[in-house]
């Protein structure tokens, strides 16, 4: 099982991901504590808190998954360390 954690600016992130998704043939789960949905389900990633990262949970090696998600992954420590030193 393979896990990252993603985050959308606006609903355009969240289309493109579910477009990008729907072409592997993996189950892909999203969600939180609370809550998990069919990430392949456009409808199902709206039930979700989008202002909060996600974690995305998928049972495949294939390293495409990882290349195309890319614009997607959150990585917390990184970005507050950007927004930091940019101000």
């Amino acid at each position: 099982m393979q896990q990252v954690n993603v985050k959308f600016k606006d609903v355009r992130q969240v289309e493109q991901f579910v477009k990008i998704i729907e072409k592997f043939e993996t189950h892909f789960d999203l969600g939180s504590e609370q809550r998990v949905v069919n990430a392949k389900s456009i409808l199902g990633v709206f039930a979700l808190d989008l202002t909060k990262p996600l974690s995305l949970s998928y049972s495949s090696k294939d390293t495409v998954i990882i290349d195309k998600i890319e614009p997607f992954i959150y990585r917390g420590d990184e970005e507050e360390l950007q927004m930091n030193t940019a101000g």
